[in-house]
């Protein structure tokens, strides 16, 4: 075999190891650590003082997380859309349920009284995920048939995600059906929302 040759079947060889290491990765949930991403000072410092099952957890975990994070910014919003083609330029003010607004004023008042940087300006980014259905119940007559087909379902659908969530939100492992249940209401979501 020349060189030339040698060279090939070294780089192919190589090649063939990785993609079934990859393989052995994903079935048994395992690092390797074959392939070494510059990690932040903090994951850097802390992560290997963890335990290695609880760090491959939260990898897992950490891919619901990111997409709850998105839905539910993505529903936050979907409101302020709805609100502002009113033309109400106070409708935080005007639309929004009392109740909702209390809880994000206490909320704002908790943050700037723990001398934290404040989250947001807006009001809205205050409100819980609970609070988001409520928002869009009590002004049923903008979402109703413009955004979603159904009350009854919209309210089924924000209350299965939301049981869905507090796992997710509060560091808790989602059990392999939950996963199931959470990729099946995310489903949903978008059907009702098309």
């Amino acid at each position: 075999m020349n060189r030339v040759a040698a060279i090939k079947s070294f780089a192919m060889t190589n090649m063939l190891l990785e993609a079934e290491l990859d393989q052995i990765e994903q079935k048994f949930q395992i690092d390797l650590g074959r392939q070494r991403v510059q990690g932040s000072q903090i994951e850097d410092t802390y992560f290997p003082q963890f335990d290695a099952t609880l760090r491959a957890e939260a990898k897992k975990m950490s891919e619901h997380y990111v997409v709850f994070y998105c839905l539910e910014k993505s529903i936050r919003q979907l409101i302020v859309d709805v609100f502002e083609a009113t033309g109400d330029s106070n409708w935080w003010d005007n639309l929004v349920p009392e109740a909702v607004k209390q809880n994000a004023q206490k909320s704002i008042k908790r943050e700037k009284e723990a001398a934290v940087t404040p989250r947001s300006t807006d009001p809205i980014d205050y409100t819980t995920f609970g609070e988001l259905g409520e928002i869009i119940k009590s002004n049923w007559q903008l979402f109703g048939g413009v955004v979603f087909n159904d009350l009854k379902a919209m309210e089924k659908v924000m209350s299965a995600l939301n049981s869905l969530r507090n796992p997710i939100a509060h560091c808790s492992a989602l059990a392999d059906d939950e996963v199931l249940r959470l990729d099946l209401a995310l489903k949903d979501w978008f059907r009702i929302t098309s």
